[in-house]
């Protein structure tokens, strides 16, 4: 049985009273917890994105009331949303939580990186972000992935361990039966750690709404103005905006993930609230990313390829 009492094989049924969110926030805090324990460098990856947002809240759960042991850690495209960099900074201001950021745009100036003809650094951040990694001596590194979000990630165990260019090797992955997890790591590699392995986006959302979690306002809908392109609704900004026959128009969306700007699509939404989110995505029958990340169109295999170069 797991913290939270749930069988083995992940959290489905557990003792009475309680809930699916409570057996999945039960498992989320043990495999923080657990992870602590074996490693001496932990750091949390954050975006001030509502993955990373429940990660931090799980986190904080798992060891108040006293301080985080661990920083967080965040990986600055130079084309992210500015609503969300705000929101990152409040909540590590309110907490006092200790951020790193490392920039892709000092990558690119001292010639490590090289802009991309799109304009999308999205894929550009794996080596700023085992730079960071290798720099602070990181052991174990929090992500806020879901199985849910690609097939790739489907494929990644709780407890994943990657090289020492943070790499990953499908065929070097771990056993974790009965919720045994190995944080073993040979010289130069560190352990990348995924807490919300088995939620949902719909388990998302749902926990932000019973546990009043705070986010930037892009996810709720919004007037903005955007342009179509490959079936999204893109936002100009610094990386570059509309192309020859496209044209902007000013819309009511919402974002269902954030990113790089120029490869994060918004959806048109009038949910304005959690509760609206939920019913949204109760009739939805698309994928966050694979409606609105055109990094992850570019093939099939587009998310295990980057994860092989070090990718979150």
């Amino acid at each position: 049985m797991t913290a939270g009492g749930a069988p083995a094989d992940g959290p489905g049924t557990g003792p009475p009273g309680l809930s699916q969110l409570d057996l999945l926030e039960s498992d989320a805090v043990q495999i923080i917890r657990e992870a602590v324990g074996e490693c001496g460098r932990p750091v949390l990856l954050f975006s001030g994105g509502k993955d990373s947002i429940v990660l931090l809240h799980l986190a904080r759960k798992a060891f108040g009331p006293a301080p985080l042991p661990f920083p967080l850690l965040h990986v600055d495209t130079g084309h992210n949303f500015p609503e969300v960099l705000a929101h990152r900074d409040s909540v590590v201001a309110a907490h006092g939580l200790r951020l790193h950021v490392v920039s892709v745009q000092e990558f690119i100036d001292d010639g490590r990186l090289r802009e991309r003809p799109d304009g999308s650094r999205n894929v550009l951040q794996s080596v700023p972000l085992t730079a960071a990694i290798e720099r602070h001596g990181f052991d174990a590194v929090f992500g806020g992935a879901r199985r849910d979000e690609d097939r790739a990630r489907a494929k990644e165990r709780v407890f994943s361990i990657r090289d020492g260019s943070g790499g990953w090797d499908p065929g070097r992955q771990r056993p974790e039966l009965w919720r045994l997890y190995n944080a073993r790591c040979g010289p130069g590699e560190h352990v990348r750690v995924f807490p919300l392995s088995d939620w949902t986006e719909l388990d998302v959302w749902q926990y932000i709404e019973r546990e009043g979690i705070g986010l930037p306002a892009l996810y709720y809908a919004h007037r903005r103005e955007v342009f179509a392109r490959a079936g999204m609704w893109l936002t100009p900004g610094a990386w570059g905006g509309p192309g020859e026959g496209e044209r902007l128009e000013t819309r009511l969306v919402r974002y269902r993930t954030v990113g790089d700007m120029s490869c994060t699509g918004a959806v048109e939404s009038d949910a304005t609230t959690p509760a609206q989110v939920i019913a949204e995505l109760a009739a939805c029958r698309s994928t966050e990313r694979g409606a609105t990340r055109a990094d992850d169109r570019l093939s099939e295999a587009a998310m295990e390829d980057r994860k092989r170069e070090g990718y979150f």
